[in-house]
């Protein structure tokens, strides 16, 4: 099955995860309504279970950091992970 990235991230605002789909203009998106604490994998994973996906088998969530300017504009944080459609899942 093929799998795709998933990519969690906030620059302080609320929380969103988003499925990485090349060529096409709007990716699967959830946000929570919250700037913290980071989503927990459980979150994550319902999350992901919502928009039609799971997380691959044996894939870790990988944790970067991100900025326009690290010594003057804010820190972004993104998470990446490897996942697949869910079986009979329409994504």
């Amino acid at each position: 099955m093929k799998t795709l990235t998933a990519q969690m991230s906030s620059d302080g605002d609320a929380w969103r995860l988003y499925v990485v789909l090349y060529g096409v203009p709007n990716w699967p998106t959830f946000r929570w309504e919250r700037t913290g604490p980071v989503p927990t994998g459980a979150e994550r994973r319902a999350a992901l279970a919502a928009l039609g996906y799971e997380v691959a088998p044996d894939a870790v969530w990988s944790w970067t950091e991100d900025s326009r300017d690290p010594d003057s504009t804010p820190v972004v944080l993104i998470a990446a992970v490897a996942v697949r459609e869910q079986e009979g899942a329409i994504a």
